[in-house]
């Protein structure tokens, strides 16, 4: 199969001028139209109708229009996906989605679509199947396909083991530019469906180099690979899928060998693997910086309360903790109502001033901007931008509080406890995460609860201790 099969279809192309065909929006999503059709066809059990509309989808519309559907038409449209068109479409769909799809296919047809996939693909399906259907589904492919598969699974997971795709082009240091066409030619079908470089090997099939295949194919054919070849990023099987996608973004590339442990070549990683990976490493910190599980379109309502409860329970304490220190000066709001009007000002605005600096730390670590060498540079670049911060919006609250309430003094209390907020937001912002990570924690857990807990407790401390000294 190639790309060009299933290339996106925008509404003004030919092919979609009829309107069952009409699946793309301008901004390449389905439509809701064409969704209800779908929906319609499924309903009616139309079954040659439903290949008539998904049949020149592309497999990534194909998969979204899953995340659109119910479990019951889910079941439906898979019996009409072509096995090509279901093979390609399995690896885009949300893992939960993916698993209920999976369960609605019979054995020889997944065994059949798998085959049409490259193997770090198909193995990335084979792990989501339930344990006796994995034993049929590999027992009903070939024995090549199935022993790839198997070999993919026993490396850990988000590894570059198991990411690797072990389809790729390998030529011998002996080689020149012509014996290494007439080998690629040779290959047929058993070519790897994308591949950017053939890699040189020495007889312990080691890698020593690789030649960019455009670069191969402007030489004249008597040139030694050994004089085209550059330096390559060699990958180990164990090194985590964070740890490739930092290589490949820092190096720029977009492809790399990965190797066993006594450094054979044994597969390949390509820029598409790796946009994957971010794209799930950078889900993974937005949804933990909130204190929210990974949830898809197709988690449940006690799927989704058990990931978020336990988070919210730790803010429900953190609450309390700042209820507490309220209690403490319940008598000076009592005396001054207006402390009460005033104290979710400095709290709100610690907070967000802390979420800044937190999400900047967070993401500094994790793109390994921040490490040992600069981080007290770090920290006391925030405490400045946090006192500048102060000095800026101090004078405004100040001077509106004080007007508002004809107390220049209140103001007064409530700039400084604002400037003093604002540097304890900037130094938990920062120190948070970095501590985290210095006890080996992934510092995106949900920092920000601990963050606005901060925050909000010294804050009605400065604030109300302040009002306390000055106004009593």
């Amino acid at each position: 199969m190639t790309n060009t099969d299933y290339a996106p279809l925008r509404p003004e192309d030919p092919q979609l001028q009829d309107e069952d065909h009409a699946a793309l929006g301008e901004d390449y999503a389905l439509t809701a139209a064409f969704v209800e059709k779908v929906v319609d066809a499924a309903d009616d059990g139309d079954g040659m109708r439903l290949r008539s509309l998904l049949e020149n989808l592309h497999p990534a519309d194909v998969a979204d229009l899953m995340g659109f559907l119910t479990a019951e038409h889910r079941s439906v449209v898979v019996q009409w996906l072509p096995p090509d068109l279901l093979a390609e479409s399995l690896p885009e769909m949300d893992d939960g989605i993916r698993e209920q799809v999976l369960e609605r296919v019979p054995s020889a047809t997944l065994a059949e679509a798998l085959q049409e996939l490259d193997s770090d693909d198909a193995a990335s399906v084979v792990e989501d199947l339930e344990d006796d259907q994995r034993e049929r589904v590999l027992a009903a492919m070939p024995e090549v396909e199935r022993a790839a598969i198997e070999s993919s699974l026993g490396y850990e997971e988000d590894s570059a083991g198991r990411l690797m795709q072990r389809e790729f082009m390998a030529a011998p240091q002996f080689w020149n530019v012509g014996d290494t066409i007439d080998h690629v030619r040779a290959q047929g079908d058993d070519l790897p469906e994308l591949f950017f470089d053939i890699y040189v090997v020495d007889p312990m099939n080691r890698p020593v180099g690789g030649v960019a295949i455009s670069r191969m194919l402007r030489s004249p054919r008597s040139t030694p690979l050994v004089d085209l070849m550059e330096p390559v990023n060699v990958i180990e099987v164990d090194v985590d899928q964070e740890e490739v996608a930092y290589i490949f973004e820092k190096y720029h590339l977009i492809s790399a060998p990965v190797v066993d442990t006594g450094g054979r070549l044994v597969g390949q990683l390509t820029v598409d693997d790796v946009v994957n990976i971010i794209q799930e490493e950078n889900r993974e910190d937005i949804l933990r910086l909130a204190g929210v599980s990974d949830e898809d379109r197709s988690s449940s309502v006690l799927e989704i309360v058990r990931g978020r409860v336990p988070w919210l329970g730790i803010n429900l304490f953190t609450a309390v903790l700042g209820a507490s220190v309220i209690a403490l000066f319940e008598g000076t709001i009592q005396e001054i109502v207006a402390l009460a009007v005033l104290m979710p000002i400095v709290s709100a605005i610690g907070g967000n001033a802390g979420t800044q600096a937190l999400t900047v730390t967070v993401r500094a670590l994790a793109t390994r901007e921040l490490n040992a060498s600069n981080a007290l540079r770090t920290f006391w670049r925030e405490m400045a931008v946090g006192l500048a911060n102060g000095f800026i919006l101090a004078p405004l609250i100040g001077l509106a509080a004080g007007f508002w309430f004809q107390d220049w003094r209140i103001g007064a209390v409530i700039g400084t406890a604002m400037i003093l907020n604002l540097l304890v937001a900037a130094s938990v912002g920062v120190l948070t995460p970095l501590t985290l990570a210095k006890l080996k924690f992934d510092p995106a857990v949900s920092s920000a609860v601990f963050v606005t807990a901060t925050t909000d407790f010294f804050g009605f401390l400065i604030f109300l201790g302040l009002a306390t000294m000055v106004l009593l």
